[in-house]
């Protein structure tokens, strides 16, 4: 962000929209370490039209990836956040100690919070132009001068700086986008076990997160004895994600309003089992522990395979039913 850029008092956007989450996946081409906080920016964000390609592209123009840019008008880190801005828009997104425009994770995390709050704006303004390029002119120069121009300001305008950021993001974008979208899953049929099994799937690539837990979403978890922990750290109270159980839940939500534990949901559907010969999409698979405590539920993809959040550090994921548990854990099956 250049000094152009005002201190943007704003409506902060919480929460996310499952139904507007499915299509904007898929990134390539960015520094790993960038790659879960990137995801985890759009996956907070309710509007579509903040994608993960559009991320990258805007934070290769503003610093080249690098954590430790800084320019002559004060602005720091890898999205270029000024003091005043920072403010109001920074967080401590890596559970670190510390709020630090420098930090990736907190950086990329405040940059989709402003990116996201300036793409509604953008939306609720009627403006005639690309929501991604009012809302992207509004992060170089200010709401303000988006309001100024009814618009992206003119090359005229400060040298050109933001008519020439939006154009080059737009373009560039382009070369950041994944071959396809990693939310996909070619799913056969329709009806409940169907539909559920494609609405979970919409969240492929979205990171574990042990306690995330919103029938409408992806939330921020806790740790709880050994779970959510992650070299020390609680991982799970900065991740946006589901665990396993939420993900079932999700998937379910709201046709069958299904309760939030593995063991509770394999109790209140028990009474319809399947036999693993049977399983069909969307049918809920359970792992237990030599006790027969129920640990870990998923739902059943077709062609031997499942559909889970697996554990803290991996994200929501597709796998060989044979292979995603300890196969001697394998409790059984139901369909909700």
């Amino acid at each position: 962000m250049a000094a152009l850029v005002m201190v943007l008092i704003a409506v902060l956007i919480s929460g996310t929209d499952g139904d507007t989450a499915d299509d904007r996946g898929g990134v390539r081409g960015v520094p790993p370490e960038y790659e879960r906080w990137i995801r985890q920016a759009v996956v907070e964000c309710r509007h579509p039209e903040l994608t993960e390609a559009l991320m990258a592209a805007q934070i290769q123009q503003e610093s080249g990836f690098r954590a430790g840019a800084g320019s002559h008008a004060g602005a720091q880190g890898p999205a270029q956040f000024v003091p005043g801005t920072w403010a109001t828009w920074g967080q401590d997104a890596d559970g670190n100690g510390r709020s630090d425009p420098h930090d990736i994770g907190d950086a990329v995390i405040a940059q989709g919070r402003l990116m996201c709050s300036l793409t509604g704006q953008a939306k609720r303004s009627r403006y005639r132009d690309d929501p991604r390029r009012l809302a992207l002119a509004g992060y170089n120069a200010g709401w303000g001068a988006v309001q100024r121009f009814g618009g992206v300001p003119p090359v005229t305008f400060a040298g050109g700086e933001t008519f020439h950021y939006v154009r080059i993001i737009m373009v560039s974008m382009k070369r950041f986008q994944a071959a396809g979208p990693p939310g996909t899953l070619a799913v056969r049929g329709s009806g409940r076990g169907p539909d559920a099994l494609r609405r979970a799937a919409r969240y492929i690539g979205t990171p574990y997160s042990y306690g995330g837990d919103t029938p409408e979403g992806p939330g921020t978890g806790f740790c709880d004895g050994a779970n959510g922990y992650t070299g020390g750290r609680c991982a799970a109270r900065s991740t946006v994600g589901f665990d396993c159980s939420s993900l079932v839940q999700y998937g379910y939500w709201p046709d069958v309003q299904l309760p939030r534990t593995a063991a509770e949901q394999y109790n209140a559907t028990s009474n319809r089992p399947v036999t693993r010969s049977g399983l069909k999409p969307g049918d809920l698979v359970f792992w237990a522990d030599r006790t027969g405590f129920i640990y870990h539920v998923g739902l059943y993809a077709g062609e031997n395979r499942v559909l889970h959040a697996p554990r803290t550090g991996r994200n929501v994921t597709v796998e060989p039913l044979d292979t995603a548990m300890p196969t001697t854990d394998y409790h059984g099956a139901t369909r909700p």
